[in-house]
């Protein structure tokens, strides 16, 4: 098995299913589209819970990516040919709909100072950043920089900033 993230389009409506322990899941087919201009067909199977309900909201046509373990596989036709397949034990799904809520989630809001602050995120509250998920203090435009500050966030086993050697460059 490989890990795996593919890309394509659902061929048929995913199907929902129990196991014999009674535990349901979920499978798909996927056309992936290959190099070539042929399409690749995708056996897809979800167990975890959120994949699988992911998989059943989706119908035939919709776009969909499947991060998961991946299988490479052969099948043959009536005329005896030879194909490529792929089976993938999905663990992640994700479909324009997520795309478009997370990047909605993710802009900030804008109140027109300019300057998001510390809570102006969209909903979720989440950083649009990842600089931006420390909260910074006020700035005072006259203040000087604080090199004490700065010191004790570096890592202990740096050579300090003022060794009295010039810079390099």
């Amino acid at each position: 098995m490989m890990d795996a993230l593919i890309a394509g389009r659902l061929h048929a409506r995913p199907e929902a299913r129990t196991s014999k322990t009674g535990k349901p899941f979920a499978t798909a087919k996927l056309r992936a589209a290959a190099g070539d201009g042929a399409n690749l067909f995708v056996n897809v199977i979800a167990f975890e819970q959120a994949a699988v309900s992911a998989l059943l909201a989706l119908d035939a046509g919709d776009s969909i990516a499947i991060a998961g373990a991946m299988t490479p596989k052969v099948w043959t036709d009536r005329e005896g040919t030879s194909h490529p397949a792929l089976d993938v034990v999905a663990h992640a799904v994700l479909t324009s709909y997520h795309v478009t809520r997370k990047r909605r989630a993710m802009q900030p809001e804008d109140d027109g100072s300019g300057d998001i602050g510390a809570q102006g995120y969209a909903a979720g509250n989440s950083p649009t950043r990842v600089t931006d998920a420390v909260t910074r203090p006020a700035r005072d435009p006259g203040a000087q920089p604080n090199d004490a500050a700065w010191r004790a966030m570096a890592p202990a086993q740096q050579a300090p900033l003022d060794d009295g050697e010039p810079l390099p460059f």
